[in-house]
C-alpha cells in the first residue's frame, strides 16, 4: 500500500539532505515551509528553498539588471543551455536575474537535490567573472 507523505515528511527530508550536504540554514520557517541556506566555500548564499507542493522550489538572487540590455539576456540564456539543473529566470520586474530550480516532492531523492545544489555552486564559479560585469551594467 502506498502512503503518502506529509508536508511535515518533506520538510524534515530536505532539512536532512541540507545537513548532510554540509550546508548552514541561516533561517527555517516551518509555518511557511521555507529554508535560506549557504555555504560559503561554493558562494551560495541566501538560497531560498520552498516546500510548496507537489515541488520543492530553489531561487537565489545572482545580480539586478540596472537597464535593458539585449546581449546580457541572450548570454543568459546561452548559458542556460549549459546547466545541468535549473536555469537563469527574471523575476515580475524583469530586473532581478535569479537562479530557478524545481524538483518533485513525490520522488525527491538525495542525488537530486545534490545535483541542484552542484548545479548553482558550479555556475557561480565558472561564471562568475560573467556575473560581476553584467551587474555593472
Amino acid at each position: 500500500m502506498y502512503h503518502q507523505l506529509t508536508m511535515k515528511d518533506h520538510f524534515a527530508i530536505v532539512r536532512s539532505y541540507i545537513k548532510k550536504l554540509n550546508y548552514e540554514i541561516v533561517k527555517e520557517d516551518v509555518a511557511k515551509k521555507v529554508f535560506v541556506i549557504k555555504r560559503d566555500d561554493l558562494s551560495i548564499h541566501n538560497l531560498v528553498i520552498g516546500i510548496n507542493a507537489p515541488i520543492a522550489i530553489f531561487e537565489q538572487f545572482i545580480f539586478r539588471i540596472h537597464k535593458n540590455h539585449q546581449a546580457i539576456y541572450k548570454n543568459l540564456l546561452v548559458k542556460n543551455r549549459d546547466m545541468v539543473h535549473g536555469a537563469f529566470v527574471l523575476d515580475q520586474t524583469g530586473q532581478l536575474v535569479i537562479f530557478r530550480d524545481t524538483l518533485q516532492l513525490a520522488n525527491l531523492d538525495f542525488n537530486e537535490f545534490e545535483g541542484t545544489l552542484n548545479s548553482l555552486g558550479l555556475l557561480l564559479s565558472e561564471y562568475s567573472q560573467k556575473i560581476e560585469d553584467f551587474s555593472k551594467f
